[in-house]
């Protein structure tokens, strides 16, 4: 007698830790089953194998209705990608089952545009505006690097519900980003695709003031929201990817954007040492 279970795995594991946010979801087919997001200092590896088994438990999943796993990747936190890339990977492994990686930056993106549309103080917004001489509003995920830089990229809101990419994801200096924004913004009106809004969303506290955006403020609508990451976006935009590919297990690494300062020095000491 065996208890072989015969449903279809379609059932996706979600992990990202490249934040101050330990986030964990299981989603099924677009629908989220279940969720945490641990807000605190950045010790997830304490705490991110505990979450994903109380997540499986409260969700009723198994490893055989598990059909992947989907990592945030970065960019991010160096130390905390890494915890949930290699836990990723290993559960993959060990369970035999596919992995993708996701960017985090899209991630928060999503998040972070559909948490700005439910909790918008202007009626505008991508779809009022669709017909009234407005392109797709622009999604500006922010991430601080420290330094006066950000982790970021550009999505628009074109109708996919996850978003389109416009710009890839890259450690920029915040000055010489919005002044990006500012040039790719006039030619996007001379072209009669200016978007209504520019949404701002993520660590926005430092990075989405108005003194940082000042260079916009004459060229459109430009709104900051603070968001933290949630793992249900990491989960649907990995079912979206599970559909068409997945990442080789062994050569899925986190997106640094950039080598860190360790790494550096020990790259240089290994062509003949530091110069003084």
């Amino acid at each position: 007698m065996t208890n072989e279970n015969t449903e279809p795995r379609k059932r996706l594991l979600a992990l990202d830790t490249s934040t101050a946010v330990l986030g964990v979801a299981v989603t099924e087919n677009g629908e989220l089953l279940h969720e945490i997001n641990a807000s605190g200092e950045r010790n997830h590896s304490v705490h991110l194998l505990p979450i994903i088994e109380q997540a499986l438990q409260a969700s009723g999943t198994t490893v055989a209705n598990l059909g992947g796993i989907a990592v945030g990747v970065g960019p991010g936190s160096y130390t905390g990608t890494r915890i949930a890339v290699t836990a990723a990977k290993t559960l993959a492994w060990a369970w035999n089952v596919p992995v993708v990686g996701i960017s985090s930056l899209h991630a928060v993106a999503w998040g972070g545009y559909e948490t700005a549309l439910k909790n918008k103080t202007t009626s505008e917004s991508g779809q009022a505006t669709a017909n009234s001489g407005y392109g797709p509003d622009w999604i500006i995920p922010l991430m601080d690097a420290r330094r006066g830089q950000v982790y970021t990229g550009l999505f628009a809101a074109d109708g996919n519900s996850s978003l389109s990419r416009l710009e890839p994801d890259a450690i920029r200096l915040m000055a010489d980003w919005v002044e990006y924004l500012a040039e790719r913004l006039q030619q996007a009106s001379a072209e009669g695709t200016k978007p209504a809004i520019l949404w701002f969303v993520g660590e926005t506290a430092v990075h989405g003031s108005e003194e940082s955006l000042h260079p916009l403020a004459e060229l459109g609508t430009s709104v900051a929201i603070p968001y933290e990451l949630e793992g249900r976006w990491t989960g649907f935009l990995g079912e979206a990817r599970l559909q068409v590919e997945n990442d080789d297990i062994h050569s899925l690494i986190p997106n640094y954007t950039q080598i860190s300062e360790a790494e550096a020095n020990l790259r240089l000491s290994s062509k003949g040492g530091l110069k003084r």
